[in-house]
């Protein structure tokens, strides 16, 4: 298993989640969500105590995070291949580069003779 983070800063994180939750409305001017508040609390005693009591909860939460990054990772790879590899590779066929130089040709060699002399390895440093 993968190592986890501690259960006091698992705490102390929706401690203070659960407080922004309660205190959100208050700046469109709407009450307090009472039922948040409570929850708050008790997250941030059990996460100052280290309490044991979160493990469970900090192990679905982990294992929910790697879910998470199995199935949006592919996609954000994906999204960025699409919108932005694709469209550059397209481009460059278009005005005829080949970067890689990897167009056919009828040579009977595709090894590229090297320009620049190659030092000796005995001083490299």
């Amino acid at each position: 298993m993968d190592k986890i983070s501690s259960n006091r800063s698992f705490g102390i994180l929706f401690s203070i989640v659960f407080a922004i939750i309660a205190f959100w409305p208050i700046i469109n001017g709407n009450p307090l969500r009472l039922w948040s508040i409570p929850i708050s609390i008790i997250f941030l005693v059990l996460g100052l105590l280290n309490s044991k009591l979160l493990n469970p909860l900090n192990i679905i939460w982990v294992k929910f995070g790697e879910l998470l990054g199995r199935i949006i990772a592919p996609i954000v790879m994906a999204i960025i291949y699409f919108i932005i590899v694709t469209p550059i590779g397209l481009f460059m066929r278009l005005i005829g580069k080949d970067l890689l130089n990897i167009k056919f040709s009828k040579a009977n060699t595709y090894w590229i003779k090297r320009e620049k002399k190659v030092s000796s390895m005995k001083k490299q440093f």
